[in-house]
């Protein structure tokens, strides 16, 4: 890092492009500001400064060189975090001047080239701070008298406004420091510190230099506020400008020069923040005809010009539509973008557009299978890594779907790593940790999901991120937080739930891209918590909610209250359209667990051999897709109806079968099913009657069906899950009964009736819920 920051003096080709004399409506002049950073340079050279200071200056000197002017507080505040030493020789430098005569400003200019012309100068003429130096120099030069006047006494305002309210006579100064009509100086009291400093309190530079003054910006000033902008809006939206400030300042940028291609660009960018279709699509139009008319090359087949622009702007509007759902209207311009780039003979373009393509097409619904290889085939042949990783991706995805072995996935996705790590694609690492999260997630095992889903929370970034911002704002991190909230769900951590989703909210604000996972996440979160605890009236109220964001979760967790509250004709009507319309969707996860709730259906009216072929259905799909966990869920839900059914040593065959990955990947609520299951079986197997008191054949079989059920209470009184609590006690006073141990069926039996009595409604047959 020292090599890189220390080339601000010693590398003069850390210039090139970097420093302009170009200007955005007016020239660059010295400023007060200004002249604080030629103080601080000056100070740089001509003292003694330690390594780790003089390197922690260094990083500062061209965010304080292109940012907009800062009041002389921040200023020596963002110094002084770094080399409190030199600011304060900045302070009494300042001091000096302002406290004296205009000959001593003149003398400080006069002297200002000493440090850099010495044979031993650390800062050569043609670096960033030589170069910088020169400039101001040579503005200041400039001047007439009466402008080198006005100058000197808007310094001594700009030093002197940060310790006391101005007086009347220092208003009049600062009205004669901005009077335009002699001196051309941009206006810097009302700079974008002190309007932030009102609105939000911060005082770093971080934030100060994220908004230009209010008039005319040099060009370096405008593009370096743009890109930094966009830099934010990609990595970091929440260090970024609110949307409306940044509004107002890219309309103030825009009315001093309509034709700042950039300046649309970045509005069209900050619209989409706050899905705003119409102003969107308008600044990205008037992005695309800026730099059209801008281009020096009118040649509509070449590599750069008004046809590259034109085709490009064709694709940028095809992938807005789709980001806002409007696939005929994406369809019709992507294929006008395919034309134009057929006609151009670009294969980059058209690679693009088949990348779209396949995704609009599983946008809506459709198999793309053949178009997402077509495009990883020709995408390879091109040398595109990107595209051709974002097609494997995609085909992985869909192979989830299609039932396709999870070593055969993650092979893929580990060839793709590869591909990655070798081209340094960091976005597409993440995507893969993110995706390979969720396939865990799906394939019920919890353990791999929560170590990748750490994994990616803890990657550094391959990007150099610059402004202190960590890549953390991206959907590959909101999904791995969503999947780390819920697996602390399942186990009943409701605290670090609720610690990881005000992260999310954070992070994720309620406008952004993002927000509707985290959202749907909480909702789910609460629905479930609501059922286990039997609040089904709070459960109710949250399936409006769930519906506005996804409308198959909706009518599922729909369908789970209906049941509770016995409106069971509603239900089956729901799950049979449920059902429909996942079977042409291709939603096999949400086809079993329909299959199950209709198996559910059938117990309420003790119809368990009607329920056999739905499970046996909701088995088939579970194991030929390798869902582990549903396939686990319907061995239970066999255990029960073979249970009921009085074949309960054939349903314990069954359970030992489900019950050990239960155990190791399963939801708490699923584990004290499980072992409360397998409780009743063992005493259906022993014939156990509670009426027959310590009888030494039930001995085993008791003791044993006891650990189980206190094993199981455990997990219950985690979860707060009453209902199942008061049927634990139930049967283990039962248990204790059967054993003579009269103290503990005493305890079990108060525990019921204090539960019962607290639900206040009648528990249900134990025939009736598994």
């Amino acid at each position: 890092m020292a090599s890189v920051h220390e080339s601000l003096y010693f590398n003069p080709m850390m210039t090139n492009g970097v420093v302009h004399v170009n200007v955005f409506g007016i020239k660059d002049w010295v400023t007060p500001y200004k002249i604080s950073v030629l103080a601080l340079l000056y100070e740089m050279t001509s003292s003694k400064i330690t390594l780790p200071e003089r390197r922690r200056l260094n990083k500062l000197i061209l965010p304080l060189q292109q940012s907009s002017d800062l009041s002389l507080g921040q200023f020596l505040k963002t110094v002084g975090e770094c080399c409190p030493d030199t600011a304060y020789s900045v302070k009494i430098r300042l001091h000096e001047m302002v406290d004296g005569e205009l000959r001593d400003m003149e003398y400080f200019f006069s002297t200002l080239p000493i440090p850099f012309t010495a044979f031993d100068s650390e800062a050569y003429k043609t670096s960033v701070v030589g170069l910088f130096m020169r400039h101001m120099l040579l503005a200041y030069n400039k001047l007439s008298f009466s402008q080198v006047y006005k100058l000197y006494k808007s310094l001594q305002h700009y030093y002197h406004s940060n310790y006391s309210k101005p007086t009347e006579g220092q208003v009049g100064l600062m009205a004669l420091a901005v009077d335009e009509s002699d001196m051309d100086h941009t206006d810097t009291e009302d700079t974008v510190g002190d309007r932030l400093d009102r609105e939000e309190g911060h005082n770093s530079l971080d934030e100060h230099e994220n908004t230009p003054s209010r008039g005319p910006l040099s060009q370096k000033q405008a593009e370096y506020f743009l890109a930094r902008q966009a830099y934010l809006l990609k990595n970091d939206e929440n260090k970024a400008l609110k949307p409306a400030l940044l509004q107002e300042e890219l309309n103030n940028m825009l009315r001093f020069n309509p034709d700042f291609a950039e300046a649309h660009y970045l509005n069209y960018l900050n619209s989409i923040r706050v899905q705003d279709i119409f102003l969107s699509a308008h600044s990205l139009l008037h992005y695309f005809d800026r730099l059209i008319l801008s281009g020096n090359d009118g040649k509509s087949n070449g590599e750069e010009g008004y046809g590259r622009n034109l085709r490009y702007a064709t694709l940028n509007l095809a992938s807005l539509h789709c980001r806002f759902g409007h696939y005929l209207q994406a369809g019709l311009v992507l294929q006008e973008a395919i034309r134009i780039a057929q006609e151009s003979n670009d294969h980059v373009c058209l690679q693009h557009c088949l990348s779209w393509l396949y995704t609009l097409e599983q946008m809506k619904g459709c198999d793309s299978t053949v178009l997402t290889e077509d495009s990883v085939k020709m995408a390879v042949h091109f040398c595109l890594p990107y595209l051709a990783s974002l097609g494997i991706q995609s085909l992985v995805q869909q192979g989830t779907t299609q039932g396709k072995t999870a070593h055969k996935l993650m092979d893929a996705l580990k060839d793709t790593d590869i591909l990655h790590w070798k081209h340094s694609l960091s976005e597409l690492i993440e995507i893969s940790l993110a995706q390979t999260t969720s396939i865990w997630r799906m394939y019920g095992k919890s353990t791999m999901a929560l170590q990748q889903a750490q994994l990616l929370l803890h990657m550094s970034s391959l990007e150099p991120v610059n402004y202190g911002v960590q890549q953390n704002n991206t959907e590959a991190f909101a999904v791995a937080l969503c999947h780390l909230a819920e697996l602390h769900a399942e186990q009943g951590l409701y605290g670090a739930v609720s610690d990881i989703l005000q992260h999310l909210k954070d992070q994720f604000p309620a406008h952004t891209q993002h927000a509707k996972l985290w959202m749907l996440c909480d909702l789910k979160i609460q629905f479930e918590r609501h059922m286990i605890e039997a609040k089904y009236n709070s459960a109710e109220q949250l399936v409006t909610s769930i519906s506005a964001l996804n409308k198959t979760e909706g009518l599922y967790r729909k369908v789970q209250v209906l049941k509770v509250l016995n409106r069971t004709t509603e239900a089956y009507s729901i799950l049979q359209r449920l059902q429909v319309h996942c079977e042409k969707t291709k939603c096999t996860e949400t086809i079993i667990r329909v299959l199950l709730s209709t198996a559910e259906l059938h117990w309420e009216s003790s119809g368990f051999s009607t329920a056999l072929p739905l499970l046996f259905q909701a088995l088939a799909l579970a194991r030929q897709h390798h869902l582990q966990s549903l396939a686990s869920e319907t061995l239970l839900h066999l255990t029960f109806t073979q249970l009921m059914l009085g074949v309960p040593e054939q349903a314990l065959l069954v359970l030992h079968e489900a019950i050990e990955p239960v155990l190791a990947h399963g939801a708490l609520v699923d584990k004290g099913r499980a072992l409360l299951l397998a409780a009743r079986c063992q005493m259906a197997v022993a014939e156990f009657r509670p009426n027959r008191q310590g009888q030494p054949a039930d001995s085993h079989v008791a003791v044993l069906a006891v650990d189980m059920l206190h094993e199981a209470a455990a997990y219950f009184t985690k979860l707060n899950c009453k209902l199942h609590l008061r049927e634990v006690h139930y049967l283990q006073a039962q248990l204790y009964h059967s054993l003579g141990q009269i103290p503990q069926r005493n305890k079990s039996a108060l525990l019921f009736r204090l539960l019962d009595q607290e639900l206040q409604s009648p528990a249900p047959p134990l025939s009736m819920r598994l």
